[in-house]
């Protein structure tokens, strides 16, 4: 297991995300979405995966809604200013920090959480794309769950 840029979007990750922060298109979010422990697959078969909905339609699954899980939307208001590190040649986008309140064991174990682009309020799993995965492996015991994907941020674009 390791953190991985979905193939989808490979290239795409900071447009994707500019576009959230920009409002264009409007309703346009970054979602977090968990996936648990049991039946997740080899992360050479996720990272092939190009919409939310091909991500978990084989053995890979979502925590179960409930119990303290949901999934994460982040509005343009969440998101920092998309800016280039001149000096180190590269561009890192970051999310706040993700906390689930009081998740239950009976949610299951959480092996990964997925950074999603939704490109209106309404889309549908089959439009939503997968970016980035994160090794996230815990076993919830009733407590809060708090999220830092890395402290350098979800995701960094850098030259060839």
């Amino acid at each position: 297991m390791a953190d991985f840029t979905f193939n989808i979007a490979l290239g795409r990750a900071a447009e994707l995300y500019h576009r959230v922060k920009t409002g264009d298109p409007a309703g346009s979010s970054l979602i977090v979405v968990a996936l648990a422990t049991s039946g997740l697959e080899m992360d050479a078969v996720l990272r092939d995966k190009d919409t939310l909905a091909d991500l978990v339609a084989g053995t890979t699954n979502e925590v179960p809604v409930g119990n303290g899980y949901a999934r994460k939307t982040l509005a343009a208001s969440d998101l920092n200013a998309v800016a280039p590190d001149d000096t180190n040649d590269r561009l890192d986008l970051d999310i706040p920090d993700q906390t689930w309140t009081s998740v239950l064991v009976a949610s299951g174990g959480w092996s990964k959480l997925v950074i999603c682009y939704k490109p209106a309020a309404s889309a549908t799993d089959a439009q939503i794309i997968p970016m980035t995965a994160h090794d996230f492996v815990i076993t919830p015991d009733g407590t809060d769950i708090v999220a830092q994907i890395s402290a350098a941020g979800f995701f960094r674009a850098t030259p060839l």
